[in-house]
Order: structure tokens, then C-alpha cells, then sequence
């Protein structure tokens, strides 16, 4: 049974692998009063490390012989890498083919034999349990275990010893491994702290079986948060939630990158999808009750492919209004588009794109249509620049 003994028994064990990782105030505006547990900052570049560790620890020699094999959308395989690679035994990691890039050769830079598996994390679930079944290995499930939960729960005991005076934590949610340590550890120290979880609305599988009152499994997950992309929360996890949990929200992917964009600018900090949901909850007014609250959000990792890092960006400044796009009709005649750009100009906007076309279907025979893309303050300028152009005689198409 997970015990309070044994998240301290982990945190004692953890050491020698893991770190302490800072809680910081966030300067972010907000009615509550922020604060980012760093986990993004742990080594592996997430927190998975150390779950996976305090599991290992734990095996006998016999288990630790015969090697471990676990299945990961990416952090929890980089934390069995390194863990068996400490305790010198082989480990295999089956993840799912649309894991980035990084995280795969991350995880094959600790000395893991990689497994790469058609489908998404519950797909490499089931072809782990294959190859365990078909060759003995020691299975190192990334959620649903007493040890792995109690590595996890280290978090909620560090937090608590950083932040005695901190009223609630919002943490990740995808199969439920890490609030369920936090949870169980916080509320058997402290049972006036809140703890809240977060998913993507593209995968709400513990959010659906907490509200329904049974465990769920949704047909398909879509998120950028790739981290969390669980089609079915564990049966241990499901329980703690249940019982330890305050609630669980769900954000966008929208809101999800416009709080990894806000962690870049404001704290210089990179969170992947996943790590960032717990700010974009609270960003969101998704947890309205928290008003005036001391607020810890777990940052639970930093892994975000490098490839996607740019579009997630600009994802995030189209949601902040910090960038915009406006398709202008005109007459097809000298000096417009300079009527155009003073008018922005003089708005303070900087343009950064233009693409001029002549006549299309709907529009004047002499007329031309202008798309101009433009780097902008917040959603208060565009309707500003909008209007200027509206007071010019200039029409906007929708």
C-alpha cells in the first residue's frame, strides 16, 4: 500500500539521482499569487526521473538481471534510461512513432534499446507488455504503481517544505502517476492545501472518469501536449484521484501554448505541453476560486521538440494578440497601400507580411484584396487598428 513512509523512503533514496528543484515566484500578472515548482529544470528535463528511479531501487537482483522494459510518449522513457543506466542493467523503451525527436534520441543517448511502435502511448503499452511477456523483463509502468507514485509524491513533499504557506497545486494530469503522488503526500501533511489537476481537452481521460465515476477509455487523443496524451488513466491513479483529488479541468491547446509562450517571455523558463497546462489553467480563469490565493503551478517538464517550438509560439501570439492578420478590400488604384500602412503606422503596429491579389469572386470588378500579417500589443490595439481603417473608408473582410 502507498504509505506517507514510503514517498519519504523515495525521497530518501532519490538523493543520490534526483535534485531538489527551486520553486520560484512567477511575475506573471494574475489574481493569485503565483509560484512554478521547476521541474522542467530536473535532470532528464523532467520529472518522470523520479518515479522511474525509486521503482528501480526497488527491484530485487533477480529483476534487475533480467533488465526493465517500459513504454513512454517520451519522459518517463528517459527516466528508466538513465535509472538502469545508474544501476548499470539493460532497459528497452517502446515508444510511440510520433514521439519528438528529442525525446526519442534522448532517451537513446542514455544507452536504452529503443522500441519505436505504430499509434500513440497506449499502443506502445501493449507491444511492452508483449516483448515482457515473451522475454522476462521487469516492467516499469510510467503511472499506475505504488513505487513510481510514491518517487512522484517527493514533489508534493518538497513543495510543502518550500512553500509551507501555500494554499493550493495545480499539477499535469495524463495517467494520473504524478498527482496521485502529490496528492497523496500533500493532503497527509497538510489536507487544507488543494490540489488541482489539469488535462488537454484533447485527452480527458481522468477528467471524464472522475465526473462519470468509472474509469474511461476515449476512442482517440489529439493535443500538443504530447506528455499527457492518455487514453485511459490508470486503475490505482483513478482511485487516489478520486479520493485525494480537489478536481480536474481541462485547457486548450490554445491556452496551452499561449502559457508556454508567457513562461518564455516573462520567466525565460521552457515548459513542453504538458508542463505548461497548470499555468495555462489558471491563465485561463479555468480555477476562478483561487483568487488572491498563493498558487503553485507544477512546471512538470521542459522536453518540447525543437521543430515544433516556433509554430507553438506563434500559436501563442495569435492568442495573446500579440500577432494578427487583417484581409483589407481596396479599390485597385494608386496610393492605397500607402493609405494603408500609415494608418497602421500611426496605430503603432509593426507590419511584418503583405500579399497583394487582384480581383476574386465577391469583390468589385476594379477591386484587389490585401492580407497584411502584423505584429501587435494585445487584442485592445488590433480593434484599434481595425477601426482606424474602418473610420478611412476601408472595408475588412471577414
Amino acid at each position: 500500500m502507498l504509505t506517507i513512509e514510503k514517498i519519504k523512503d523515495a525521497q530518501r533514496v532519490l538523493r543520490e539521482a534526483a535534485i531538489d528543484t527551486a520553486v520560484i515566484r512567477a511575475s506573471i500578472p494574475s489574481d493569485a499569487d503565483i509560484y512554478l515548482k521547476t521541474e522542467n529544470l530536473q535532470r532528464t528535463g523532467s520529472f518522470k526521473l523520479r518515479g522511474a528511479y525509486y521503482k528501480i531501487s526497488q527491484l530485487s537482483p533477480e529483476e534487475k538481471a533480467r533488465g526493465v522494459i517500459a513504454c513512454s510518449a517520451g519522459n518517463h522513457a528517459q527516466g528508466v534510461a538513465l535509472a538502469a543506466q545508474k544501476n548499470k542493467i539493460p532497459a528497452i523503451i517502446c515508444l510511440p512513432e510520433g514521439a519528438p525527436i528529442s525525446k526519442v534520441e534522448a532517451t537513446r543517448s542514455y544507452g536504452a534499446e529503443i522500441c519505436l511502435v505504430p499509434g500513440v502511448y497506449d499502443d506502445a503499452y501493449n507491444r511492452a507488455l508483449q516483448l515482457q511477456e515473451e522475454h522476462g523483463y521487469t516492467f516499469i509502468h510510467p503511472f499506475d504503481d505504488e513505487d513510481v507514485i510514491a518517487g512522484q509524491g517527493t514533489i508534493g513533499l518538497e513543495i510543502l517544505h518550500q512553500l509551507p504557506d501555500v494554499d493550493a497545486i495545480v499539477v499535469p494530469v495524463g495517467g494520473g502517476g504524478l498527482i496521485s503522488g502529490v496528492a497523496f503526500a500533500v493532503k497527509n501533511i497538510n489536507p487544507r492545501v488543494k490540489v488541482y489537476g489539469v488535462q488537454a481537452a484533447g485527452a480527458p481521460s481522468m477528467a471524464n472518469s472522475l465526473h462519470d465515476g468509472e474509469i474511461e477509455t476515449l476512442a482517440s487523443v489529439s493535443t500538443i501536449a504530447d506528455g499527457i496524451a492518455v487514453k485511459q488513466p490508470g486503475h490505482l491513479t483513478f482511485e487516489l484521484c478520486r479520493e485525494y483529488v480537489d478536481d480536474v479541468i481541462t485547457v486548450t491547446d490554445d491556452e496551452i501554448a499561449a502559457a508556454i509562450l508567457t513562461l518564455i517571455e516573462k520567466q525565460k523558463m521552457i515548459a513542453e505541453g504538458a508542463g505548461a497546462t497548470p499555468l495555462a489553467a489558471v491563465m485561463a480563469g479555468k480555477l476562478p476560486h483561487l483568487k488572491g490565493k498563493k498558487v503553485c503551478c507544477l512546471i512538470s517538464g521542459g522536453n518540447i521538440d525543437v521543430t515544433i517550438l516556433s509554430r507553438v509560439i506563434q500559436r501563442g501570439l495569435l492568442m495573446t494578440g500579440r500577432m494578427c492578420t487583417l484581409n483589407i478590400e481596396l479599390l485597385d488604384k494608386p496610393g492605397q497601400l500607402v493609405a494603408v500602412s500609415e494608418i497602421i503606422a500611426n496605430c503603432g503596429a509593426n507590419v511584418v507580411g503583405v500579399h497583394h491579389e487582384h480581383a476574386h469572386a465577391g469583390s468589385d470588378v476594379i477591386g484587389c484584396s490585401l492580407r497584411i500579417d502584423m505584429e501587435t500589443k494585445d487584442f485592445d490595439h488590433i480593434a484599434h487598428i481595425r477601426k482606424s481603417l474602418e473610420d478611412k473608408g476601408f472595408k475588412i473582410i471577414e
